[in-house]
């Protein structure tokens, strides 16, 4: 007796369709395909990981960097906070030799003048001075004086052109 047991009837057909012999060449093709498998996922995984890290450090500069110009973006909004400060606004004005605006006027729409206008003046007090010349409640002003004229020549293409008209 074989250490075979033998088959009959739907057995014996199933078995004819597998192969008889060692399974020894049957095998080598599936191990083959495994391990390249195997191979080809872990270099996958290898490259995913190379391409994580890189970004990694992508972020890491770009966070580095909006962080330095977040401190540039602050640091210039407190001076700009400085420099628009009222007491810096009216230091500065003085330095270029500006003065206080006077008296105001107003203007209604049928063209009467409310107020007394007044000039303005170099006076460090906190209302403008009235001039000697202005009258108090007579409603006239005087005219004020024009500012000085630059003493640099201008071109003649920057000059406004004098129109005549015909007939005049």
């Amino acid at each position: 007796m074989s250490g075979k047991p033998e088959l009959r009837g739907r057995a014996a057909r199933l078995a004819r369709l597998f192969p008889a012999g060692p399974g020894q060449a049957a095998r080598t093709p599936f191990v083959l395909l495994v391990v390249l498998l195997l191979g080809g996922g872990l270099i996958g995984l290898l490259v995913l990981n190379s391409a994580l890290s890189e970004g990694s450090f992508k972020l890491d500069d770009l966070e580095k960097q909006t962080k330095s110009l977040t401190d540039q973006q602050q640091a210039l909004q407190r001076d700009i906070d400085a420099y628009s400060a009222p007491d810096a606004l009216q230091r500065r004005a003085r330095e270029l030799g500006m003065v206080p605006g006077g008296d105001p006027a107003f203007l209604d729409p049928d063209g009467t003048v409310k107020g007394v206008p007044g000039p303005a003046s170099a006076d460090l007090s906190a209302e403008p001075a009235v001039p000697p010349t202005a009258p108090a409640a007579s409603g006239s002003t005087s005219p004020t004086p024009a500012p000085p004229q630059p003493t640099t020549p201008v071109p003649a293409a920057l000059q406004p052109a004098t129109t005549t008209t015909p007939g005049r």
